[in-house]
């Protein structure tokens, strides 16, 4: 039987972090970011919809999408979010159900589904298990600004964007403190693991 175990976070909480580290151990991590660049890449379906959609100003030179030009849109209008969210989002469901599915033929261990937006998405239907990166809200917002060069309220707007990382502490199965240092997390990934596998 093969435990489909959802992660999330928010931005700047580590998730890709604990990402590796259950790479690392040999169980595939399947990966909503990735696979929601690959379904909008030139020519695919999801790609035309956002071009139709946001019209050709949001392009690069070489027609691929430009993330920042589209994110600046999106990130200031909620009903715009949505109906880009409603391109893409169930391009990369029915991806990653696909790529479960082969995880299970296989009878794998486990599957990690790497869901963002787990929560606000509502995809927990999706997995059997939450796994939570948490963060503190101040840790989160001097990681974001660091990472990315954003000011305070740049980063706050972005925050702003997603669920607290408090409230999905609430919603979440399990959590792993990502406050501390990089050994310390792996120690309670080990020890997560084991009570799961």
């Amino acid at each position: 039987m093969t435990i489909v175990i959802g992660l999330t976070g928010g931005i700047a909480s580590g998730k890709s972090t604990v990402s590796t580290m259950l790479q690392e151990k040999g169980i595939r991590v399947v990966d909503a970011d990735h696979i929601a660049r690959i379904v909008v890449e030139v020519g695919k379906p999801s790609y035309n919809q956002i071009v139709e959609e946001f019209g050709i100003g949001i392009l690069k030179e070489d027609k691929t999408i430009n993330r920042e030009k589209l994110g600046t849109i999106i990130f200031s209008n909620e009903k715009k979010r949505q109906t880009l969210n409603s391109i893409v989002h169930p391009a990369v469901r029915n991806e990653m159900l696909k790529q479960v599915e082969e995880e299970k033929n296989k009878q794998s261990n486990a599957v990690v589904l790497d869901i963002p937006l787990l929560f606000e998405s509502k995809l927990t239907y999706m997995v059997d298990k939450t796994l939570l990166v948490y963060v503190d809200q101040e840790t989160q917002k001097k990681r974001l600004m660091k990472r990315n060069g954003y000011n305070e309220e740049e980063a706050k707007m972005r925050l702003n964007s997603q669920l607290p990382l408090h409230e999905k502490r609430e919603l979440s199965d399990y959590i792993i403190d990502n406050n501390g240092s990089i050994e310390s997390t792996k120690n309670q990934l080990n020890y997560l693991l084991e009570k799961l596998l």
